[in-house]
């Protein structure tokens, strides 16, 4: 594997991009926080990257401490990528960047990829208290873990369990909710978001 490009500058923030500043690099956390994933789901939920890049990204990831790759017992026997606990620090680098690049969304363009649980990470920004929530969009359902510590942030589908909170909207309160321009708890006293569930969770979501 060819050396690590470097900006060869003594500055926390140049050895940051060392590692993470390649194109890719970060989405690719982004994917991971859900949990390991299979090289074939993660190139399904990066629309755009070559398989030789995600390949080269993964490798390089693996070698940087931010990634590990283990194969599964059987019946599974495949091989899935998962964070490490180096490689999960960035969550609130990515949520940063996300709440620093919300004017940029602007309208959807005809040429934009969407999954329903890229709404998980700005989302997760919005929710206060900890619990399992069920989140069910025009475009599909995700879950995500409100105050999870080692577990995986988010998931794809139906919560794996009893949700302590389910959230319903349709795709312009998703929309408005990822551009910033209204609040959770303003959506959901407006009726945008709709809130069912008996846990304290949802109950405080109801009454924030």
């Amino acid at each position: 594997m060819p050396p690590r490009r470097s900006y060869d500058q003594y500055c926390s923030a140049a050895r940051a991009l060392d590692v993470v500043g390649d194109r890719w690099t970060l989405l690719i956390v982004r994917e991971l926080l859900a949990g390991p994933r299979r090289y074939t789901d993660l190139h399904a939920d990066l629309p755009g990257v070559s398989t030789d890049v995600l390949a080269s990204r993964l490798k390089d990831m693996e070698r940087d401490g931010l990634t590990t790759r283990r194969r599964l017992p059987p019946p599974g026997a495949v091989y899935v990528y998962e964070l490490t606990a180096r490689g999960r620090e960035l969550l609130p680098v990515l949520q940063a960047l996300g709440a620093w690049g919300r004017p940029e969304l602007g309208a959807r363009r005809p040429t934009d990829a969407v999954r329903a649980h890229w709404f998980a990470l700005p989302l997760l920004r919005e929710l206060e208290g900890d619990g399992l929530v069920e989140v069910r969009l025009d475009e599909g359902c995700f879950h995500v873990h409100a105050g999870a510590a080692d577990s995986p942030v988010y998931g794809d589908g139906p919560a794996p369990r009893d949700p302590d909170a389910v959230l319903t909207l349709d795709t312009p309160a998703c929309i408005a909710l990822s551009r910033g321009d209204v609040s959770l708890p303003e959506a959901i006293r407006d009726g945008r978001v709709e809130v069912t569930g008996d846990s304290p969770l949802a109950k405080q979501l109801r009454e924030a």
